[in-house]
């Protein structure tokens, strides 16, 4: 029986149309969740949409929209931008769904059995935007005497009737849950933010609201609606059948790891485990953030243009091309700046010439000289036996990485074997060999074929379209492409068939292509 794996990216949120920060992290999940089941996992892969809330509600109201109308839209284009990033999730929940409000119902019902929800008054400093409160000491004054938090939201003081989390008495015990999972949150540097805002001391959270009807009703309290973040945390159980602790998804819970951006790190930290145990639900594993992406070295914005929709850069680069970009250009949990030029390095240099001519040059020698014939290993040197131990260890080295969501280190494994069988063709010459040692040249485009087998499986997380391509010119059967798979060699003697160039050289034009950030 395989084991089981459950990934999630934040269910993101239908206040304006997806971006490459949202396409990012999507690709990152996917990677990930791809990697799990080539190396035998049971893998289960959640994304979707948030659309509740009062910001929703009031930008219905703008465009005139029932709310209802108004999530469905939006909702249909971040679905569209997720099948074109290639995302290969197992669901697409939305929170307006019937499923999650009987979820949330019933995980509303069990912390108010637990003792930890009050009724009481909520005064405080609203930003719409984020759905979030913040403390005065959080925030700036303006030069006119508006208050800014810290995400640049402007904020409100207001006073309602609210329900109230009791967050105040989970402080040690979630202090407790950081100190004895130490690999709980990530980066180092998130876990660092995380746990000095909870020894900060914690407040008990406002988890309803009465000033709009946009969201879950509150079970027996008529007029409250559930507080979005308690709505849309819960999006994590509901796909796993939750209340139904019998449902077959049930077996997939905990999840393994949350992707989320940097922004909502705490969210996902503090409030959903808090929430969780004292439902008495186990929590997640993992709470990973990535970094955002700035165009040009500045932080995008609709004000300033430069936001970048990810389906005109797969129109203008390639979908492949795009997802090893974003996951090989930076660190996971960092910041980035995106550019016309970082893309078309990364394309030109790594994809095009040190990976698609080592496989060109190779399969055009192993189709010219040996009519297509894959060739035994026959005697190997100290030099094939270097190329081929380096290769092996490879899906260890790259599986580390990826279990640390440090996908940039994993593509650089895979990129020193490349580099490694460049120098190694070079260097043996079958080219020459065909002239004078046959057998020799044989042996020498057996390991480099060996080798690229196993780069090409190992990338097929990363670029599937391109390394299922890849794979077919190796001859490599398709149930042969996963990581176990490796362990048994390709059988001597088959035909392979003609080779074809993967990765084309970008051309660039004297103008940015459309969408795409500057040169």
């Amino acid at each position: 029986m395989k084991p089981t794996f459950y990934i999630t990216t934040p269910i993101y949120y239908v206040n304006g149309a997806p971006h490459i920060g949202h396409a990012y992290t999507s690709v990152a999940a996917d990677v990930m969740a791809r990697f799990k089941r080539l190396d035998g996992y049971d893998v289960f892969f959640l994304t979707g949409t948030d659309e509740h809330g009062q910001k929703v509600e009031q930008a219905a109201r703008d465009a005139g929209l029932d709310p209802q109308t108004h999530v469905d839209r939006i909702s249909a284009d971040f679905l569209d931008m997720t099948r074109a990033m290639g995302v290969s999730n197992d669901d697409w929940i939305r929170t307006t769904e019937e499923r999650h409000k009987r979820s949330c119902a019933e995980l509303w019902r069990r912390i108010a059995a637990s003792g930890d929800i009050w009724l009481g008054h909520y005064e405080g400093w609203y930003a719409v935007r984020d759905e979030a409160f913040y403390d005065e000491d959080e925030l700036t004054t303006q030069p006119d005497g508006t208050k800014i938090a810290p995400s640049g939201a402007p904020v409100a003081w207001v006073r309602e009737p609210s329900y109230f989390f009791r967050l105040s008495a989970w402080q040690d015990r979630l202090l407790k849950l950081y100190e004895d999972n130490p690999d709980f949150i990530a980066p180092a540097s998130r876990r660092a933010e995380v746990m000095s805002f909870v020894r900060g001391g914690l407040r008990d959270l406002s988890v309803s609201r009465t000033t709009f009807s946009w969201g879950i009703p509150v079970p027996d309290a008529p007029g409250h609606v559930m507080y979005v973040w308690l709505d849309a945390l819960n999006n994590y159980v509901t796909a796993c059948g939750f209340p139904d602790e019998d449902a077959p998804r049930w077996r997939f819970w905990p999840a393994d790891v949350h992707f989320v951006g940097k922004d909502i790190i705490r969210f996902h930290a503090v409030y959903w485990p808090a929430f969780l145990m004292a439902a008495g639900l186990p929590v997640p594993k993992r709470v990973t953030s990535n970094g955002w992406w700035l165009a040009e070295g500045e932080k995008m914005s609709k004000s300033l243009g430069n936001v970048i929709e990810p389906r005109e850069l797969v129109a203008t680069y390639g979908l492949d091309q795009i997802r090893y970009f974003l996951l090989r250009e930076k660190p996971f949990g960092t910041d980035g700046s995106i550019s016309h030029h970082a893309i078309i390095s990364r394309i030109n240099v790594e994809l095009a010439n040190d990976l698609g001519n080592l496989a060109q040059r190779t399969l055009s020698l192993v189709a010219r000289n040996l009519d297509g014939v894959l060739p035994g290993r026959g005697t190997g040197t100290l030099e094939d036996a270097g190329l081929l131990t380096a290769a092996d260890a490879l899906p260890a080295l790259v599986r580390e990485a990826v279990e640390r969501q440090t996908f940039h280190e994993g593509l650089e494994e895979i990129w020193k074997i490349i580099r490694a069988a460049n120098a190694y063709i070079d260097h043996q010459a079958p080219w020459a060999l065909n002239k004078t040692d046959k057998v020799r040249m044989g042996t020498v485009l057996r390991v480099l074929v060996d080798a690229m087998r196993v780069v090409a499986t190992l990338l097929q997380p990363f670029m599937p379209t391109s390394m299922a391509n890849m794979l077919d010119q190796l001859g490599v059967p398709v149930h042969a492409r996963s990581i176990e798979a490796l362990a048994a060699p390709l059988a001597d003697g088959i035909h392979l068939p003609p080779p074809r160039g993967v990765f084309p050289r970008f051309v660039e034009s004297p103008v940015a292509p459309p969408g795409g950030p500057a040169a």
